[in-house]
């Protein structure tokens, strides 16, 4: 356990906020399925003071309301809670207690950085300008998202602007800030082509329509998209992440074949041409063969655009705050978020904050061994003081 030093107001939010991340690390739940993490997130609200809060919106959200004692702009700042189907193998002594549940993603991160802001702003909601909108969200994991059923509930049509951060559980932490304008993520959609075939004896193949082959020459052939139809400025991925055929026996010639996997990309048109390539090569190929094919194929998140002038007034702030050697600028990443339908609809940006509980050879997201420096909490609640302080003239000392 890394020793930290700290003044004794920075030691009390520290170790409240380290209570309540391990808390709600240890008691992860799946998307959809949230119901004491929403329970436990209620509590803390109404213990801190709130009244103003709805539940339930867009099938599964919490939204808390700060209304200042001055006129001034709406924020609202959001951070998700749900988790992953993954069997956690850290040798925390917090470690998941729900077996096959993991918070391999940051989430019960966010959310602690989001109430521990919550509890710390609504000391000085009389000095407040404007109102600041706490947003916990449900179901990031999972398509189609808890975003688009809050969007759509109309609870954020007042929202002038919105923010949201993500820890980079991947990258060592050392306090620094990455931020990229324009677009930071990518499309996010999925696909699954089932093939049927016609199966047989192993020693009879010209008696079968081998779902095998056809499934191991489409996916060959599916690469040719990116590598031959895409043009090469623009960033585009198409993996195929599963495939499945046979019974395990080395003399039977499958009658059926499954494989699956994603797209990623920021260009409409691009995600579009992928999208209609994948249905037309494979009804071809699988014709060619002799096969049958049936596809699906799931549009997911839009690619998250950061608005620009947001991003770069958020970068001015924690320049402001951090000092200009802790805010870098990263290229876009590949991943995807359903924040994106956010910003679709409100100006806003999304950030990234560096948060690797290792040196070095940290686990990626979703994987079952993902740790966070328990330091990045701090940061995370230091970014949404700042911008409460920038956009809505109120300053919270505990950093001071």
């Amino acid at each position: 356990m890394k020793v930290i030093e700290m003044s004794g107001n920075i030691t009390m939010v520290f170790n409240e906020s380290r209570e309540i991340y391990r808390y709600l690390h240890q008691h992860p739940e799946l998307s959809f399925e949230e119901y004491q993490t929403r329970a436990f997130i209620l509590n803390q609200l109404l213990k801190y003071g709130y009244e103003d809060i709805k539940i339930n919106v867009g099938g599964g959200g919490i939204v808390a309301r700060l209304t200042g004692g001055k006129p001034g702009p709406v924020t609202a700042f959001r951070a998700d809670f749900d988790a992953l189907a993954i069997q956690e193998e850290t040798d925390l002594d917090f470690k998941s207690v729900n077996d096959g549940v993991m918070h391999a993603c940051g989430h019960d991160a966010h959310t602690t950085i989001l109430l521990m802001a919550a509890k710390q702003l609504i000391k000085y909601r009389q000095r407040i300008e404007g109102t600041i909108v706490f947003l916990f969200q449900h179901a990031e994991e999972v398509k189609p998202g808890g975003a688009v059923s809050i969007v759509k509930s109309g609870e954020l049509d007042d929202v002038d602007q919105i923010f949201g951060l993500h820890l980079s559980g991947d990258i060592p932490y050392d306090g620094v800030i990455n931020y990229c304008p324009g677009y930071a993520l990518a499309a996010s959609d999925s696909f699954t082509i089932n093939i049927q075939g016609n199966g047989g004896h192993a020693a009879t193949p010209h008696s079968t329509v081998d779902s095998t082959v056809v499934a191991a020459f489409l996916i060959q052939q599916l690469q040719t998209i990116v590598s031959r139809n895409k043009n090469p400025l623009d960033s585009g991925v198409l993996t195929v992440a599963n495939f499945h055929a046979g019974n395990g026996a080395n003399n039977v010639i499958a009658d059926s074949a499954t494989i699956s996997g994603t797209v990623r990309t920021y260009n409409p048109e691009l995600r579009a041409l992928i999208k209609k390539r994948i249905f037309n090569m494979t009804e071809q190929v699988s014709q060619a063969h002799g096969a049958k094919v049936e596809i699906d194929y799931l549009d997911g998140y839009p690619p998250l655009y950061n608005h620009p002038e947001k991003m770069e007034e958020v970068a001015d702030v924690f320049t402001d705050t951090f000092g200009a050697a802790r805010i870098i600028e990263s290229p876009p990443r590949m991943g995807g978020e359903d924040f994106a339908y956010y910003v679709e609809k409100i100006p806003g940006a999304f950030y990234f904050i560096r948060a690797g509980a290792f040196a070095e050879n940290n686990y990626p997201h979703h994987h079952p061994k993902f740790q966070i420096d328990e330091r990045s909490l701090l940061t995370g609640l230091k970014t949404i003081l700042s911008l409460a302080e920038y956009y809505h003239q109120v300053k919270v000392g505990i950093f001071q």
